[in-house]
């Protein structure tokens, strides 16, 4: 018996996908001025669709379709109120794909919307999970859609080894080539799977980088106590199983007050417009260099996993900034 390849399976969604890989990768990656450091950012809001998370869905769709674990007929789910969802559904969109994203009420008016227009259709949870988030709802919300849906596939963003695989080889080569010397990486954590992937692949290129986690306050990623959380896309209320792949040396946790004060400095120090994890990220830096002196300025490099557009109408809407004060400030008096 002959083995059927995966490109005979279906050429023309197989054509299809490769298309789209073009419009993926070698984002920009620019110098910015700092007193203390050699600064850069590295901005996948260049990808497609606006995010790194394109990385990630792309490569695990492709390898699903490579080893006959998913077909033309198959229906896609996943767990994702933000980027990741959007980078999914835009792939299955693409390729004749039915999907099915499980979000929540902290997803921003736009992305909804989009989803809604991409998606074969939206399951929304609305309760909380015992964390105060809501990821723990939305897996139990997955978990119910493939026992009733015949030819389910959760791509599994948390606990797929491919969403390591994709940073490994996408975004931590490009990385990696990309410097001589590079001292400091600093990464956002949700998923898990871009701080796996990068930091294994940076450590091989450069054996002293220190690889520093940037997670929100309230997230249980690394052990904080939950809290409610309202900034999408850093933060999880689990730890994710895919994160055991990383390589990390120090954590730092950021208040999300300070996480929209320093996407405005994002702005208005280097003209970039960022999403929430960015404005995380750069304060992490610009608060771990605060008491450090160097007689050589070391390399260092943070992402911005997304723009600013999906996050007009709350970390840059002026009323919704002043709503989320409101909010630190009656928590940190109880």
């Amino acid at each position: 018996m002959s083995v059927v390849t995966w490109e005979e399976r279906d050429p023309c969604m197989i054509h299809k996908l490769n298309e789209l890989a073009r419009f993926i990768g070698n984002t920009p990656l620019v110098p910015l001025q700092h007193e203390k450091v050699n600064l850069h950012a590295k901005l996948e809001f260049h990808n497609l669709m606006g995010s790194v998370k394109v990385r990630p869905a792309f490569y695990i769709i492709k390898k699903a379709l490579e080893n006959g674990v998913i077909d033309q007929d198959s229906t896609i789910i996943e767990s994702s109120s933000g980027n990741f969802g959007i980078a999914l559904a835009t792939i299955c969109r693409r390729i004749g794909l039915k999907f099915i994203p499980v979000i929540d009420p902290n997803i921003n008016p736009s992305y909804e919307n989009l989803l809604n227009a991409l998606s074969y259709r939206v399951s929304k949870v609305e309760e909380r999970d015992p964390t105060g988030g809501y990821l723990l709802t939305r897996i139990q919300r997955v978990q119910e859609l493939l026992d009733t849906i015949p030819n389910a596939h959760w791509t599994n963003q948390y606990g797929n080894i491919e969403n390591f695989n994709a940073h490994y080889h996408g975004l931590g080569t490009e990385l990696a080539h990309s410097f001589e010397q590079l001292d400091y990486a600093f990464i956002g954590v949700s998923s898990g799977g871009t701080i796996s992937g990068v930091s294994r692949r940076l450590k091989e290129q450069f054996p002293h980088i220190k690889i520093i986690a940037v997670d929100t306050c309230g997230s249980v990623i690394f052990g904080d106590k939950p809290k409610k959380r309202y900034i999408p896309g850093i933060g999880s209320g689990m730890v994710p199983d895919v994160l055991q792949n990383a390589s990390i040396d120090e954590v730092i946790h950021v208040e999300e007050i300070d996480t929209v004060d320093a996407c405005y400095r994002l702005f208005e120090e280097h003209g970039i417009f960022a999403g929430g994890s960015s404005g995380t990220s750069y304060h992490a830096v610009n608060q771990y260099f605060a008491d450090k002196t160097f007689s050589t300025r070391p390399n260092v490099v943070f992402l911005c996993p997304d723009g600013g557009i999906p996050y007009v109408d709350t970390v840059y809407d002026p009323k919704w900034v002043k709503w989320l004060r409101e909010q630190s400030q009656a928590a940190a008096s109880v």
